[in-house]
């Protein structure tokens, strides 16, 4: 799963940072319409629905954070 993540980040934003304990959205390197596109992408490869509830930064602010989200929304 973190893989996928992984390349659904790259294929929204293929310049970013996605160095170890780089905040994606602490730091900067994703904006609102990249977590719009994001969403989307997620929504559709892994099933889930993300919902405005969900859109707050802890759940954006690292690959591992939106692996736990989308691992939460599966259960």
């Amino acid at each position: 799963m973190k893989e996928t993540v992984i390349e659904i980040l790259m294929d929204v934003r293929p310049d970013i940072d996605l160095s170890e304990g780089v905040k994606l959205i602490d730091d900067g390197e994703l904006e609102s319409l990249d977590i719009v596109a994001l969403v989307g992408e997620l929504n559709d490869e892994f099933d889930i629905n993300i919902s405005v509830k969900h859109l707050v930064p802890e759940n954006f602010n690292s690959v591992e954070a939106i692996v736990t989200l989308i691992e939460s929304l599966q259960e």
